[in-house]
């Protein structure tokens, strides 16, 4: 291990390695209809360090991962984990059987990974 290349020394120069965050995960969905739409009650849980850091948001998507319906979250849930926040009024087509929620994060962005929600 002679030749350390430049990537693989900035952590030790500058000490510190960038933090790989986890997704915010999706612990509960509860998807109930009613006249004028459906309402997504979502518990999430995220590692939430601050305003500079928190799970903002989580959306209701399709099957294809068209986005039917969005929940913005506006501050971080630091001390209240898990977390659960709700969305009414989502239009869903007919005869749609199931629908995927994803999570987001401020600094990460969208999860790669949905839960399947069976709508009854």
């Amino acid at each position: 291990m002679k030749h350390l290349t430049f990537a693989l020394l900035l952590p030790l120069v500058f000490g510190a390695t960038p933090a790989i965050a986890d997704d915010p995960v999706i612990e509960k969905v509860a998807a109930s209809h009613f006249p004028g739409g459906w309402r997504f009650d979502v518990t999430l849980s995220h590692p939430d360090t601050g305003w500079d850091h928190y799970a903002d948001g989580w959306r209701v998507l399709d099957m294809d991962g068209n986005e039917l319906g969005l929940r913005v979250l506006v501050h971080p849930h630091v001390t209240e984990q898990p977390f659960t926040r709700s969305l009414g009024g989502v239009i869903i087509p007919v005869g749609t059987k199931q629908v995927q929620i994803q999570s987001r994060c401020l600094v990460d962005g969208w999860s790669t990974h949905t839960k399947t929600v069976l709508l009854n």
